[in-house]
């Protein structure tokens, strides 16, 4: 029997000796382990942006609701333990090792019967299904890694509901160069009769998801940002309504400053009643208020110490909906930061990988957010982009400081240097990042 640490680093291993597998292949490995999708009410949710803090408010919602919730997400930011998730928490290091073992034993069953051993991350959505054929949830929140369409998630037949959040260019070398191209990824989740909840603020991604969910028959409702608007926003939450005749003008509050939230949590309302079915109550949307002003859900605007905000900012889409939340904030205390004095401005930490649209990314900063300085570092990962290299992608797009630093601890000290005693330090870029920020904080609690 492996320790907790040996599964993991056998997890860790896996991709240097297999690769991604086609859905049927995937299906056959969930069959191996019993059907754990069989019976079950699955929420599927995809998308470029947003997924992730979708899940989180739905499961929230469905919590307060005194529903049993299962989530399985990706990627980790500390731990692998927080992709599978119960009850709104990640599951112990027990039940993690107790589900790897069945799936292992079976892989290796199935192994010497010719079956190719599962990705790192179909492994891994297997454990989720394991554990959640043994809790028996009432609900499991499935978010989906890569696309869609060929995602491990989307070997699930019959989900009661899909869900597809904002669309943008990402992972183009296997999604497609387009919207329209990633967005008939993403709505390869669409089956047949099953209802659908979708961001509808890019037109060109909701042609494409529009006309799928009518060859599949699926009703859909489309969510747009024209009817919110934003009550309040501080450092520390935003305040908005959705202008809906359905919750009667509430007032829903957020407990981060990212104004794209305000679109995924009214998606997560809108799933939720979807789910409900019928009339909602005021009392109803009340519980889900209170739910949705608790949820925290890391790396998106998120505050970890005064005046420092890590956000999963990785691709152009994320970055422009990053720069409107820093600009809006910012317009609301007052301030303008496009003239404001240089030791007011916030200094930028940012890493990148080398499967993401970093330039464009680096551009969108640079021309909106000036910075007092931009820090760049690199991430503990072998697809990690040199210090020098983004330095010089920073130096064609602004004229203020660029400072290298290699290692993660030189570039956390100089921007908190550079900040000052009351400036803000935003780290962005990617999830990675955001991982090893915490892990420092947290090593230093």
């Amino acid at each position: 029997m492996m320790t907790y640490e040996e599964a993991v680093h056998y997890i860790d291993e896996i991709p240097k000796f297999t690769k991604k597998h086609t859905l049927e292949h995937t299906r056959e490995f969930l069959r191996g382990l019993g059907k754990p999708e069989e019976g079950q009410k699955v929420i599927h949710v995809a998308g470029t942006n947003g997924k992730g803090s979708v899940c989180a408010y739905l499961q929230a919602m469905l919590t307060a609701e005194g529903k049993k919730t299962g989530f399985f997400t990706s990627p980790h930011l500390v731990k692998m333990n927080e992709r599978i998730c119960l009850n709104g928490e990640p599951v112990s290091d027990a039940v993690f090792l107790k589900a790897f073992h069945i799936v292992k034993d079976k892989v290796d069953e199935m192994s010497r019967e010719g079956f190719a051993h599962p990705s790192y991350f179909e492994f891994l959505f297997g454990m989720g299904m394991v554990v959640f054929q043994e809790t028996r949830p009432d609900y499991i929140i499935l978010e989906t890694g890569l696309g869609g369409r060929l995602d491990a998630t989307n070997a699930i037949r019959k989900p009661v509901l899909t869900v597809i959040t904002s669309i943008s260019l990402d992972h183009t070398q296997y999604l497609g160069n387009t919207i329209a191209a990633i967005a008939a990824e993403k709505a390869g989740i669409i089956k047949e009769r099953v209802p659908l909840i979708f961001d509808g603020s890019s037109e060109e991604a909701s042609e494409v998801i529009r006309n799928q969910a009518k060859t599949k028959g699926s009703r859909c409702r489309e969510i747009t940002n024209h009817a919110l608007e934003i009550r309040e926003i501080t450092n520390k939450y935003i305040a908005f309504s959705r202008g809906n005749a359905y919750d009667d003008n509430i007032v829903w509050k957020l407990s981060n400053c990212g104004i794209y939230q305000m679109m995924n949590a009214s998606i997560a309302i809108a799933a939720m009643e979807q789910i409900m079915g019928g009339r909602i109550e005021k009392e109803r949307y009340e519980r889900w208020r209170k739910a949705l002003s608790l949820v925290v859900w890391e790396g998106r605007m998120e505050e970890v110490l005064p005046g420092i905000y890590l956000d999963g900012a990785h691709n152009p889409g994320a970055i422009e909906a990053f720069c409107e939340s820093v600009l809006t904030l910012e317009e609301k205390e007052k301030h303008n930061i496009e003239g404001a004095k240089e030791e007011t401005l916030p200094v930028i930490l940012f890493a990148a990988v080398n499967d993401k649209e970093y330039e464009p990314m680096i551009a969108e900063l640079c021309s909106r957010i000036p910075a007092k300085a931009y820090v760049v570092t690199e991430v503990y990962d072998k697809r990690k982009i040199p210090v020098r290299e983004l330095a010089g992608i920073f130096r064609k797009y602004t004229r203020r400081p660029v400072l290298e630093r290699e290692e993660l601890h030189q570039a956390w000290k100089t921007a908190m240097d550079c900040r000052g005693k009351q400036g803000k330090v935003f780290c962005l870029g990617s999830l990675y990042l955001v991982g090893m920020v915490k892990e420092r904080i947290l090593s230093c609690v």
